[in-house]
Formats: C-alpha cells, structure tokens, sequence
C-alpha cells in the first residue's frame, strides 16, 4: 500500500478535504492520511510516497525530515532542496531571462550587519550604495519587500527617497528589494498544480482578505486568459514546482508576473471561495495520485525545473527558453 501524507500547520479545510478526496477516489494501493512522526532516523525507508507539503517553510525540523525522505525516494511537494534555495529576487532576474513581465527590481542590503560581522565584512560593498540609480531604476511609488519573504510581511509602500530611508532604517537585518510600482487595470491568481492543471481566478489585493476573489466586473478577454496561462506554465516549468501560485497586474492590457513564490499557497476555503477550494481539493487530490502511482522507492522522484536542467547540461538559458515549449495545459479556468 503507498500511502500518500499531507504535512501542514494551523490550516484545517484544505488537508482534511485532500487526505478525504484521495481516499474517495479508491485507487487501488493508494491511500491518503497525514503525515505522522514520531522519529527521525538518517537514511531510513520512507514512510510516505508522496508528502504535500504545507509548513515546512516555518519549520526547519520538518524541512530537514522532507530531505531526509526525499532521498529515500518520497516525491515531496514541492521540492524541499529547491525550496531551501529558492527566493523572490532570483524568480525575478529568471522571469526576465525566460521572456515573462515582471515590475524592475533591485536587491538592497540589510540595514543593520548579520550577526558575527562588522564593516570589515563588507570590504566589497560601496559605500554609500549607488541609490540616485536605484531610485532612478524603480522610480516612486514603489515597494520594498524582504527579497525571500512570503505574504504580505515587512511589506512598505515608499512615495519618495526620504520615505525610503526612513522604513528601511526599520528593516534590521532582512535583506530588501525595491520594485516599482505597477498600477493594475486587472489583476489575477493562479493555481498551478504538476506544471499542468492552471486555475486562473481574479483577484483584488486590495480588498481585506475574505472579499479578494470576490470580483464584479467585466469577462478577461480570452487573448489575455491564454498569455496569462503560458506565462503561469513557463514560470512552473522553470522554477520546478508542483505546487505554486502565479500573481498578475495587468498595465496596459499586459499581464506581469508581481509574485509567483508560493509554494504554500492560500488553499482555504474560507478565503478562495467554494468553487475555487473544490477545484483544488480535486487537481491536487489527482496530481497527488498521479505522483504515487509513478513514484519508486529507492530513487529520486523529486521535479527539478528546468533553470536546475538547464545548469546541469550548460545550456544557455536564454537559448533554451526560447526553444521551450510550454506543457499543454489540463485545465484553464476564469473565475471570480
């Protein structure tokens, strides 16, 4: 019997529904439960064929036992070695190289030195940095944002340069990024799952949290929706997640790429709406099974992305990007 586990923290609607839905469909040999430890040994046989993971990112201990089991043969979603290394400055620069919109971004060192250093630390940083070319990059408005952070923390509109010496005198030692501000005629979110199933929702950021995906207003057009999609495919297929949300502002009829590592992303009830909850309990609860089905113990059945293929084999990335052939999508759906 493989036995697929889903590890996750405060939330409640989401695991219950997918562990219910896994054991629903009756797949034989497959059953579904959550992830129970009790001990961690190194190199032990997994317990698990698959594991949805839902917390590691706020817990290094289960970060640790994903790798552990991954080496075992766990296909763990998502990748927890990429995961580990992954952040939203790096996204950034590799959107651009692969062709997908995004706000112009510079990466800012922290206020205040990390532990154990001094100035001597920094003998290659300038002093002060270059911010007239900075500022002039970005322009005002613009955001500052932790470059690895997740959500909506330690998140700062600036309107001018003084406004940003003053929040980022605030920021200690998290390490910021500056982005332009892109003023959004529509904006949306998107589900992808298994670098195939898309779910794209509209979405307003800007209302409080339950009324986000609660939008009045008129049909995207399907041009839009298909642009929208290949980029949601292309920025999965490189990245290498099985699990991630795509966030769009649209300026000017052109969909970019605000935010698109969210390898836990919402998936409440409570705050997506029914319809969109029911289509991820079902494309999560089917990739999982589909995952299960091909996983082997004893070997990796982790997904590297393509930018990890791509530094293996050296080829350009560039090159390969504009040779890449998005995934044909299983599902693309408008919702509000």
């Amino acid at each position: 019997m493989k036995k697929i586990g889903i590890l996750f923290g405060q939330e409640r609607s989401f695991p219950q529904a997918f562990v219910d839905r896994v054991n629903q469909k009756a797949e034989k040999g497959i059953t579904a439960e959550f992830v129970n430890i009790s001990k961690v040994f190194q190199a032990e046989e997994p317990a698990y064929a698959v594991i949805i993971d839902r917390i590691s990112q706020d817990v290094p201990f289960y970060r640790a036992y994903l790798k552990n089991a991954a080496m075992g043969g766990t296909a763990v979603i998502n990748n927890p070695f990429w995961w580990s290394a992954d952040e939203k400055f790096f996204n950034n620069a590799l959107a651009v190289n692969i062709g997908v919109p995004v706000p112009k971004t510079a990466l800012i060192p922290s206020r205040e030195h990390p532990e154990d250093t001094s100035g001597l630390s920094f003998s290659n940083l300038a002093m002060p940095m270059d911010w007239d070319a900075i500022f002039e990059y970005t322009g005002f408005p613009a955001y500052m944002k932790p470059f690895d952070g997740g959500g909506w923390k330690e998140v700062y509109k600036l309107h001018d340069k003084e406004d940003f010496f003053d929040k980022h005198s605030q920021t200690k030692q998290t390490v910021m990024m500056l982005q332009e501000e892109i003023v959004f005629e529509e904006y949306f979110r998107c589900y992808c799952i298994g670098g195939k199933y898309v779910r794209i929702m509209q979405y307003e950021p800007r209302n409080p949290h339950h009324l986000r995906y609660v939008i009045d207003g008129p049909k995207p057009s399907e041009k839009l929706l298909k642009t929208i999609t290949d980029y949601t495919l292309r920025l999965n297929k490189y990245l290498g997640y099985d699990f991630n949300t795509v966030e769009f502002a649209v300026r000017n009829g052109v969909p970019i790429a605000i935010d698109f590592c969210n390898p836990a992303p919402d998936a409440g009830e409570e705050s997506v709406g029914a319809e969109n909850f029911e289509w991820v309990v079902e494309t999560a609860a089917t990739y999982a099974i589909e995952k299960a089905k091909a996983q082997k113990f004893g070997q990796d059945n982790l997904t590297w992305g393509e930018y990890v293929k791509t530094g293996a084999t050296a080829t350009p990335l560039v090159a390969k990007a504009k040779t890449a052939v998005a995934p044909k999508t299983k599902k693309v759906a408008s919702k509000k």
